[in-house]
């Protein structure tokens, strides 16, 4: 490209997502869809003391074909380890990566402004930025900044000294950001003393927009988000507002318009931007080391701990040695066994503690390797349940293993792992709170100067998981509302603010373990408990290949556990097995005596076990399964096929024995993936990928996946009318479709809860009663 064409080209070097919590207002997605709108090539995300969104913004950047630049707008002060400094002794300080050195060194500098220099807000100092400086190009900062504020104090001896010390660490790295907002007084000072300073010391200049929202439109929006964030109202004259600051998302010629009497500023955001070149390495597998026997692979390994196993479960048919065999070959296959390890050795080492371990959760249980390692306590063949549910080999993805444990004694598994792999190797996830339409409602409400009730009453209007343009279709009281205009200004305001980020937090069983030390690959941050948390989600987790495991506390299984112990102290029986047709435990559930049973313990629940009258785990887990908002409907016709009430049909014979366990009535995801597989001759694991285009909802994926499934049918005798009455079915089957080896899971737990007080009352209501205690 031409000099001529660089100088034409602008790149915004200064950035807030809505990651800078409650100031900024973009969205990663919504700012690259900007960029691209606005015919730029390059975009930055400098977010205040955090890299939250530095992963979507860089993946959002990259699919759309849009340089990423990964900054942060760090807080800086003389000494980060000092709590009594005041809010004007911290300045702000623009970061940008030019390469992996630099992203490296700005993970670094950020985790340790979180973990060493955070009072307040995270801070870093300059003996920070002389550790890890290299591979970064540093801005001077916006209004906030040292150097800014300096000035506006008529501080020029201290501003050129300052200047100079930054010019000496980063030398040609270093640039004087210039910003221009005409109705911001302060700044209108401040921009001509910085271009004479940068003009006596040589150093190059570059303009920034510090865009905090995207449109001109969007100002009064941020405004009553900044509200939001300071607790104040519009009302409050002196509150914190950035209205006389013009920063939103300008486009190339008004920032040229800008600068016309300095062009080297916009034509340097484009040297930088060619500068800035760091690639994050998405999608390959990072699993953590784990030591086998001498000379054994790990698939050897894997699979004579698995015959070991299935010995000892007596499991010695033909078909669970040909269901192992081809379990493993997969295994191998997608290079899986490490993980597989990992977690048994977890599950393993809990249960020699005597640490009580769920029989399963999820669609681990679909996996004979699982259940012949002891991660999961259900038979998959016994219950029909499937291994391409769990890894499908067609769709090669990281399994996804969730363990519960005694919730007492959860933290000692976590221990035992970071113990294991290292402190620094472990940590566990953040999360992030977004304004839902009920909140983005009170909080829009406050900020505008709505009164209490007001705010409540609109807020109660729309029904729980809706978004407030869900609402606005399915709630006649929320339509209502919108008729009257004062109400309509809060609506209309509170739906520009859904989604917004509203704070971060720590995921309540989620935990990381990487092959490295987790800041070579993310920044961390001290959760309020004083753990080491990640800064990136899961799904940027994820999206880095890295280990993510949710480590649950279930407190019903603490109550099964010490029930066991005090039955063991009454009467000396140790009870390491339950059988599963105890005819007082079924007797308990089919009278709904079932308070403080695992998941039967509702009212709406107890009314249908009236009448399901269940006999058989298979009825727990159809109740775990279509207890929910959705497929409850299906309940009483479920419960007059099972009693004879109703006639049980089949759209096609084909179908009989796939929906026979359910009385004709599609339930379990698994039953989708079996009916496609008999009635269009899929593959198990070609069947696992149309449940998940299911799931996604996504159109074009679902004509692909309806076009294929009609052209199997066709090729396998079964007509036209089948195939489309069929394919009726598959699309709202999203809605209540249920994963069986997750409800098999769950109703093993509550069979075991059921047995426990119809056997021994006495002792499961004491340790119900104690593990309620501390609620």
């Amino acid at each position: 490209m031409s000099n001529i064409d660089k100088k034409n080209r602008f790149c915004h070097l200064h950035i807030h997502t809505h990651y800078s919590l409650l100031d900024g207002l973009s969205k990663p997605v919504s700012l690259i869809k900007r960029v691209k709108e606005l015919k730029m090539d390059s975009v930055a995300i400098t977010d205040h003391g955090n890299m939250f969104g530095a992963i979507e913004f860089y993946k959002a950047a990259k699919a759309e074909g849009i340089k990423p630049i990964i900054g942060c707008e760090v807080y800086i002060c003389n000494d980060r380890t000092q709590r009594t400094l005041k809010e004007n002794e911290i300045h702000h300080l623009t970061l940008l990566a030019m390469n992996d050195e630099g992203y490296h060194n700005l993970i670094k500098l950020v985790s340790e402004a979180n973990l060493t220099g955070f009072y307040y807000k995270p801070r870093v100092d300059f003996s920070l930025l002389e550790k890890y400086n290299a591979g970064l190009i540093c801005l001077s900062g916006c209004l906030g900044g040292q150097l800014s504020q300096l000035i506006l104090k008529n501080q020029k001896v201290e501003a050129l000294a300052l200047a100079k010390q930054y010019r000496a660490l980063f030398g040609d790295r270093y640039y004087m950001e210039l910003q221009r907002h005409p109705r911001n007084k302060d700044q209108c000072l401040v921009t001509p003393s910085l271009i004479k300073l940068a003009e006596k010391l040589n150093i190059q200049v570059v303009a920034t927009g510090d865009s905090h929202y995207l449109c001109k439109e969007d100002e009064h929006t941020h405004d009553v988000l900044l509200t939001v964030n300071t607790g104040s109202s519009l009302d409050d004259k002196n509150r914190f507002s950035l209205s006389e600051s013009d920063v939103y998302l300008a486009d190339k010629e008004e920032m040229v318009n800008k600068f016309k009497d300095i062009p080297e500023a916009i034509s340097n955001t484009q040297v930088i931007a060619d500068r800035c070149n760091v690639e994050i390495e998405l999608g390959k597998i990072k699993l953590p080391k784990f030591d086998t026997p001498p000379s054994m692979p790990k698939i050897t390994w894997l699979a004579e701990l698995c015959n070991q196993g299935r010995l000892k479960l007596r499991l010695r048919g033909k078909e669970y040695l040909d269901r192992l065999n081809y379990e493993l070959e997969v295994i191998e296959k997608t290079g899986f066994a490490t993980y597989l390890l990992i977690v048994h050795d977890m599950i393993d080492w809990a249960k020699k503690q005597g640490i009580a371990v769920g029989p399963g959760r999820g669609s681990a249980a679909g996996s004979l390797i699982c259940y012949t390692l002891g991660i999961t306590n259900i038979d998959p063949l016994k219950y029909g349940l499937l291994f391409e549910r769990f890894m499908n080999p067609e769709r090669i993805s990281m399994p996804d293993i969730d363990m519960d444990f005694d919730d007492t004694r959860r933290d000692e598994v976590i221990n035992y792992v970071t113990g294991k792999y290292g402190k620094d190797y472990v940590a566990q996830i953040a999360t992030f709170g977004t304004m839902g339409g009920r909140s983005s409602i009170r909080d829009a409400g406050r900020a505008m100067g709505y009164d209490l009730k007001t705010c409540d009453r609109i807020a109660k209007t729309i029904p729980f998981m809706q978004t407030l343009s869900e609402a606005l279709e399915t709630s006649k009281e929320l339509q209502a509302e919108y008729l009257n205009l004062e109400s309509r200004d809060l609506i209309d305001m509170a739906i520009r603010l859904e989604g917004t980020v509203r704070h971060s937090g720590t995921h309540a069983c989620g935990v990381v373990i990487a092959d490295k030390p987790i800041t070579d690959y993310m920044p961390v941050t001290l959760s309020k408990e004083g753990n080491i948390t990640s800064q990136y989600d899961m799904n940027a987790i994820g999206d880095l290949g890295l280990l993510k495991m949710d480590f649950l506390g279930l407190r019903n299984l603490s109550v099964i556990s010490e029930t066991r112990k005090l039955i063991k102290q009454d009467f000396g029986k140790d009870l390491k097995g339950i059988p599963l047709n105890d005819e007082k435990t079924f007797k308990l559930l089919q009278d709904a005596r079932t308070t403080c049973v695992f998941q039967l313990e509702s009212s709406g629940m107890k009314r249908y076990l009236k009448g399901l009258k269940p006999n058989s785990i298979d009825d727990i887990a159809v109740m775990v399964s279509l207890y929910r908002p959705g497929p409850m409907e299906l309940i009483p016709e479920y419960i007059n096929r099972k009693h004879g009430r109703s006639p049980i049909e089949y759209l096609h014979p084909l179908l009989e024995p796939v929906l026979e366990e359910t009385y004709g009535i599609m339930i379990y995801q698994e039953q989708l993936i079996k009916a496609v597989q008999v009635l269009a001759g899929f593959t198990l694991a070609e069947a696992d990928v149309l449940r998940k285009a299911v799931g996604k909802k996504i159109k074009k994926l679902l004509d692909q996946q309806e076009d294929k499934f009609k052209f199997g049918c066709k090729n396998n005798g079964i007509s036209d009318y089948v195939a489309r009455k069929f394919w009726a079915l598959v699309e709202p089957f999203n809605r209540y479709g249920f994963n069986k080896s997750h409800a098999v899971c769950y109703a093993m737990i509550g069979y075991q809860t059921a047995y426990l007080k119809a056997n021994y009352p006495t002792q499961f209501m004491v340790a119900e009663l104690n593990s309620c205690k501390d609620i």
